[in-house]
């Protein structure tokens, strides 16, 4: 049977990276965190000293450096998941923390580094058989899945989510600096020139504000048996 390419896009923090991850497994596909890579480059520039402290970015510089930039994914064998990568080390953590989410979104605004980074996510999904999520994989990277996912919840849980989640991580973080955060990235990234947050015309939309993982995740393969036998 052909393996099909699936697109799951949508707002911050509505756990499409969860339920990307759990239906891969399920199904034997690849899992592809896009919003992983993004967060590399961001915490390339953070490294490189290429984001001011106003929180200005050095865009010409970064534009120059960005050949630098190497994201790849590799299984956990403890968890079952894969973990992103930044030029060879293992940046999982440091990726999700909140200065990389307080600048990830004007970062991933930048038409050079979509550009980049959507040329690295075609090659990954040449052959199909993977499950990718982020703002525009449905509409920009695979307009020609077979399967496109649109995923939202209400402001309210999606910040309560993202706080409970730097918190059983140890960090330290106040809901209303989340939520106010989650809300500025949603502006960027429905309002940005290049490739900005969108519904696919053909893509199924799924509010999963009240709805358990374990819900979800039926949801999406009853989804994904229609698709295959269609």
């Amino acid at each position: 049977m052909k393996k099909i390419t699936i697109a799951i896009d949508g707002h911050s923090s509505c756990g499409k990276s969860t339920m990307a991850k759990d239906l891969a497994r399920e199904i034997g596909y690849i899992y592809i965190d896009s919003g992983a890579m993004y967060r590399c480059c961001t915490l390339f520039a953070l490294h490189q000293g290429l984001i001011n402290p106003d929180g200005s970015i050095q865009t010409e510089e970064l534009e120059r450096r960005m050949s630098d930039i190497h994201v790849s994914f590799r299984l956990n064998a403890e968890t079952g998941h894969p973990d992103t990568y930044l030029n060879n080390t293992c940046v999982e953590r440091e990726i999700r923390t909140m200065e990389v989410s307080s600048h990830v979104s004007p970062i991933a605004a930048l038409p050079f580094v979509r550009a980049a980074m959507t040329s690295q996510q075609q090659e990954i999904g040449r052959e199909g058989g993977i499950v990718m999520d982020g703002r525009d994989i449905g509409t920009a990277v695979f307009p020609n899945a077979e399967m496109k996912v649109f995923v939202t919840a209400s402001d309210e849980i999606r910040a309560q989510r993202r706080y409970d989640e730097l918190i059983a991580k140890g960090e330290s973080a106040d809901f209303q600096q989340v939520l106010e955060n989650l809300r500025e990235r949603d502006r960027i990234d429905s309002t940005r020139a290049v490739a900005p947050l969108r519904q696919a015309e053909d893509a199924l939309v799924l509010d999963n504000s009240h709805m358990s993982i374990p819900e979800q995740k039926q949801w999406l393969i009853d989804r994904f048996k229609e698709r295959i036998h269609a």
